[in-house]
């Protein structure tokens, strides 16, 4: 689908009815983006499992594990085999900054909530990473998932030995049988989202490959369509792209990609988990597709997870947080990829720089912020406006001649021969007066991107969610009123513009009725986006609406359409 393409009718069209197509291209573009603009790309290996065997990978115990032949391993892999090492009773721990606050449980050496402070969800509470009400239905964060056998002890259910940190930035955890061995760390920073993750496990000395998971959803809790805004994610370095997986690419079992990746994990709309391997030559990323609840919505869902890893010992620096592309510059500049500018990445992304500069320095409300980068938007558009408001009004001076031109040919059908010749005559008359019939969209054409490109920063830019302005709580969320003010206000300002933009005299009654339609129809399709992308549009009306008085007074109004005249001769001469 392309947004720009638009397809004249053979016959006259009026400016009214060629934006009104325009209108209706752009709402259906905004409404088809989170259905199919992130497809989810193939992954250069894929192996497929039931949901059955992955939940037997996790889960099942054994105590009669045979372990790996020894001529299949070299022997500079076997590791000495530690004692029995365990937990006498299950314990938490915490690691507290003024980022984020971690709570860790030594029965499975796993995360069991993840809160980053300086981001409260729509409640206003700090916001929960962890799916709180997916814990106990499916593995919580940081299990060991295992890729071929299955280990002696049910790792994920053992007490760990927990050995926290002097500063408390970081814990290790320890478990062994004197068969199996497994041994994790964390390790945090104070002042930023980057930490250091390490897993090794190994069965006889023999080590192990598995992957750390994450699974039953990831991100804002709070969000109306998880299934939408959740996805896996992978930087190929071979093929220097980002890869995307959305959780209806597990459907029919656990999918896999092995290769070298700058990065592997999980996003939303807003906030990643990734993890970035050390020395690794290729890591393994899998994605689940989990059937949980969500502590909105009682109701199970499709809910999507990740396993990273694959080497028997794994380490990794993990990158849990916002993404806000400073902050993920600074820590690889390969992870500013996780920000998905969409199509019009070069008008998205500049304007997000525009938006954030403006608020910094000028403004200091992101409301306010949108409102003056649009009148700038439209006073650089001035000209073309102006443009356009003349072959408007070149348009409307021309009808009586078109309306001559359509009598002459009357009644001719559109393959018939003479048809071209009309066609040919109205072409002539436009280029004798300096007409465009096209003039007139020029500046819709130009919406299109633009309108795009602010419904994905507002989609995407960490500093826009939970930016306020006025009744509005969260610009990046449609208004949560019973009733949303934006939208009516937008529908009075659209009807008020359009009664202001010049028409065609020769437009009947049925195409009027049309017109009139197409304000409520905006104000239908903007009543379920969000509030900032219903600011700018309203901002741009009320800017048409001043220029087109300050129009109105250079050149003079537009005269009005004589179709009552033309409609008393006709009946006239009737009689």
């Amino acid at each position: 689908m392309t947004p720009n393409n638009q397809s004249p009718g053979k016959k006259d069209v009026s400016m009214e009815t060629r934006l009104l197509l325009a209108f209706l291209l752009t709402g259906l573009l905004l409404f088809l983006t989170q259905y199919f603009y992130k497809p989810a790309a193939p992954p250069p290996k894929v192996a497929e499992t039931t949901p059955a065997a992955a939940t037997a990978t996790i889960a099942s115990p054994s105590t009669a594990a045979p372990a790996p032949a020894a001529a299949a391993v070299p022997a500079k892999a076997v590791l000495p085999i530690p004692g029995a090492i365990h937990g006498d009773r299950e314990q938490t721990f915490t690691v507290d900054t003024p980022l984020y606050y971690i709570v860790f449980s030594n029965k499975g050496a796993v995360v069991t909530s993840w809160i980053l402070k300086k981001y409260p969800e729509e409640s206003g509470k700090p916001l929960e990473l962890v799916n709180q009400a997916a814990l106990g239905k499916t593995v919580s964060p940081f299990s060991i998932i295992l890729q071929d056998d299955q280990p002696a002890a049910n790792l994920n259910e053992a007490l760990y030995a927990a050995t926290p940190a002097a500063d408390g930035l970081g814990i290790d955890y320890e478990f062994s049988d004197g068969h199996t061995a497994s041994k994790k760390t964390f390790h945090f920073e104070k002042d930023g989202y980057l930490s250091q993750v390490t897993s090794a496990l190994s069965t006889n000395g023999v080590p192990v490959p598995h992957m750390l998971a994450w699974r039953g959803g990831f991100g804002d809790p709070t969000v109306h369509s998880p299934e939408s805004v959740e996805h896996t994610l992978y930087y190929d370095l071979s093929s220097n792209k980002l890869k995307v997986n959305t959780v209806k690419s597990a459907k029919k079992g656990t999918i896999s990609a092995t290769g070298s990746f700058s990065f592997a994990g999980l996003e939303d709309s807003f906030f990643t988990a990734v993890f970035l391997p050390q020395g690794a030559a290729s890591i393994e990323i899998a994605t689940f597709s989990d059937t949980v609840p969500s502590v909105v919505d009682k109701k199970e869902q499709p809910m999507v997870g990740a396993g990273v890893g694959g080497e028997g010992d794994n380490r990794f620096s993990l990158y849990v947080g916002p993404k806000d592309v400073d902050i993920l510059r600074s820590v690889d500049p390969k992870l500013e990829q996780v920000v998905d500018w969409g199509w019009f990445k070069i008008i998205a992304k500049p304007l997000a720089l525009v938006l954030k500069w403006t608020n910094d320095h000028i403004v200091h409300n992101y409301g306010w912020t949108i409102v003056l980068v649009t009148v700038v938007i439209n006073m650089l558009m001035t000209p073309l406006k102006f443009s356009s408001l003349k072959s408007a009004r070149k348009m409307q001076d021309l009808q009586p001649e078109i309306a001559k031109i359509n009598a002459k040919y009357k009644n001719i059908g559109l393959r018939d021969p003479r048809k071209a010749e009309q066609n040919q005559e109205v072409m002539e008359l436009y280029k004798k007066n300096g007409a465009n019939p096209l003039g007139g969209c020029v500046p819709m054409a130009l919406q299109i991107p633009l309108v795009y490109a602010f419904y994905k920063v507002l989609g995407v830019s960490i500093e826009l969610r939970g930016a306020h302005w006025l009744w509005v709580g969260d610009l990046s969320r449609f208004e949560d009123l019973p009733i949303r003010v934006l939208p009516i206000i937008l529908i009075i300002t659209q009807f008020i513009s359009q009664k202001m933009t010049p028409t065609s005299t020769s437009m009947d009654p049925a195409q009027q009725k049309m017109m009139m339609i197409m304000p409520l129809a905006l104000g239908f399709m903007f009543y379920y986006y969000p509030a900032g992308l219903v600011l700018y549009w309203l901002t741009g009306n009320l800017v048409s609406i001043a220029q087109q008085l300050i129009t109105n007074k250079i050149v003079g109004a537009p005269a009005p359409a004589p179709q009552p005249a033309i409609a008393a001769k006709k009946k006239g001469s009737k009689n």
